[in-house]
Parts: C-alpha cells; sequence; structure tokens
C-alpha cells in the first residue's frame, strides 16, 4: 500500500486493519536516560513509567504534561497493575518485586529464592488466579547503570511464580540466558516469553518462546516468533490475541499464529510498549530517552487498558 506514512511497515495485509494511515507517531515526553516498563492508570487518565538509570517513575497525561511519581524508585524496571488496580513493578537496585498499597506504602512481594538475592527482576504480569510472574535476568547487577554490580547468587536467570495464597517463590522456566517480557495469551492458555540474551551474547537467538500453561507450571511449545532487528524486550498481546514487541527499529506486530504482519518504526531503539488512552487504542511506547504514542485500532488484552468516560 504505496500511500502509507514512512512511519508504518506493511508485512502483510492484516496489518491495515490494525493502524491508520493518517495516524501521526507523536513523541509525547523526552529528555531521559532510559524509559521502560509503561502501563496505563485508566482510572487517572495517566500513564506511568520508568526512568531507570535516573531512579525515577514518571507520569504523564494528556492535560498536566509530564511529572515526577516517585524519587529514588530502586532502578524501578517493568510495571504492571493487579486485579486491585495496585501498581506491581520490579527494582533492579534492591533486587525485588514491590507492590504499591492504595495508601502509599510499599509491600515487598519476593526478594530471595531458597536463600539467596534473586539477580535483578526485569518484567511482570499478573494471572486471572492473582499469581505474579516475572523475569529474572541479571542487566541490573552488570554494571552501575541501571542497578548495583553484583555477582549473581542464583544459579540461573529464572522465570518465576509468586503464589497468590501462601506467597511463595518457585522457578517456572530456567532454561533462558536472559529472560526479559512476558505476556499471556488473552485465555491464559499461553504464556509468551521474551529472550533478550542477545544483547551480550550475538550467539542467542532473538526470539519470543511460547509456553502452555498448566496450573503453575509450563510447558515450552518452542519458538513463536524471531525479532530481525536488535531484540525482542516488553510486549504486550491485544484483544484479537496479536503480540507487539519491542524492537531495535521499533515495534513488530505479530500475527496469533506467528506471522509478522507489520512494524512501526521509531526513530529510537523500542524497550517497551502498553496499550491505553481513553477509549484504548492509543499504543504508548517507551523508547530510549522518549515516549512515543500512536493511535492502534485494537485494545489492549490486559486489564486496566481504559476506563471511558
Amino acid at each position: 500500500m504505496s500511500n502509507l506514512p514512512a512511519h508504518l511497515d506493511l508485512r502483510d495485509d492484516r496489518f491495515l486493519r490494525l493502524v491508520h494511515p493518517i495516524a501521526p507517531l507523536l513523541k509525547i515526553a523526552e529528555g531521559f536516560t532510559w524509559t521502560e516498563g509503561p502501563v496505563w492508570f485508566g482510572d487517572h487518565d495517566c500513564l506511568l513509567f520508568s526512568d531507570i538509570p535516573s531512579e525515577r517513575i514518571m507520569r504523564w497525561s494528556e492535560t498536566q504534561g509530564v511529572s515526577v511519581f516517585r524519587d529514588a524508585s530502586g532502578f524501578n524496571n517493568g510495571n504492571t497493575r493487579d486485579h486491585s488496580g495496585r501498581l506491581l513493578g520490579c527494582r533492579h537496585g534492591t533486587r525485588d518485586v514491590v507492590r504499591t498499597e492504595i495508601n502509599g506504602a510499599l509491600t515487598v512481594l519476593a526478594s530471595t529464592y531458597q536463600g539467596k538475592r534473586l539477580n535483578s527482576p526485569n518484567d511482570l504480569v499478573v494471572s486471572s488466579d492473582g499469581a505474579v510472574w516475572f523475569t529474572d535476568p541479571t542487566y541490573g547487577i552488570l554494571s552501575n547503570f541501571e542497578g548495583y554490580q553484583a555477582e549473581p547468587e542464583q544459579d540461573a536467570r529464572h522465570v518465576f511464580r509468586i503464589d497468590p495464597v501462601t506467597g511463595q517463590v518457585a522457578p517456572v522456566v530456567s532454561d533462558f540466558i536472559q529472560p526479559n517480557g512476558l505476556a499471556f495469551s488473552r485465555d491464559e492458555k499461553t504464556l509468551y516469553i521474551a529472550e533478550s540474551g542477545a544483547s551480550h551474547d550475538s550467539k542467542v537467538p532473538a526470539v519470543i518462546r511460547q509456553f502452555d500453561v498448566v496450573g503453575s507450571s509450563l510447558t515450552d511449545r518452542g519458538v513463536f516468533a524471531t525479532i530481525d532487528c536488535g531484540v525482542p524486550d516488553g510486549f504486550r498481546i491485544d484483544s484479537a490475541g496479536n503480540l507487539w514487541s519491542s524492537a531495535a527499529d521499533g515495534v513488530h506486530c505479530f500475527a496469533p499464529d506467528g506471522t509478522l504482519l507489520g512494524k512501526i518504526l521509531v526513530p529510537e531503539t523500542v524497550s517497551n510498549l502498553c496499550f491505553g488512552g481513553r477509549y484504548g487504542h492509543s499504543l504508548f511506547i517507551t523508547a530510549s530517552t522518549s515516549v512515543f504514542q500512536i493511535f492502534v485500532n485494537t485494545n489492549g488484552a490486559e486489564a486496566w487498558t481504559a476506563q471511558p468516560n
């Protein structure tokens, strides 16, 4: 389709149902060090996102612009919400998963496994039973840029599950080089997990893997999709089951069958994204030092995507 703007890269005609040819790619915030962890608060009409090296969680709204939501964030990276609407975050500095209570108090949900400190929790998602699933690569302890340099205490880069009743932390996958973003399919029968180990080892495939969810355990189903530029970091699933992933050249959109439908090309390396806006049709993109927004003709599958007036 020749009349598509330069920031839309069509690979499959199905992509045309998900984007709009005149929708601009807008830079809505800039001047950060490394942005990550976008999460939409529809009930407050705002976006929260992390500026990891600056140890801040930022707030953006269309009416009030950008402000600091939390200083001294502990090198907070990924964010999500639980089913009570509370903010959950992964902190590299304190190497834990933390929940912000309604009164603003912080509750640590996980910081150790088998008596040893976690590596540096990176991203997380909450399943319908209230369990918290999170990835634990070593990015936050590789240097002092996004945390505090240290030797890992864990014997692997696990993906963990926090039991919603007992609070027990248990690994569900242990063979990743560097597990990163993760998201459930709408029916929660599949968990997708990014392998971003190619960031430091070019021999590691830049893939998103898929797993069957069987209760509190996972069964490997192999590779769902391969990122052809950079590595997969954070991603989200839309209401039709398409997967929208970060990449070095922008956002890659994959159909439920793994076909690359198209790309939203972004002038900075994309780290993560989320759906939001008043009716859920905005895709918010954290990319290097900036945050971008673009209209898409779909909604996010996760809860709290939007709270229409």
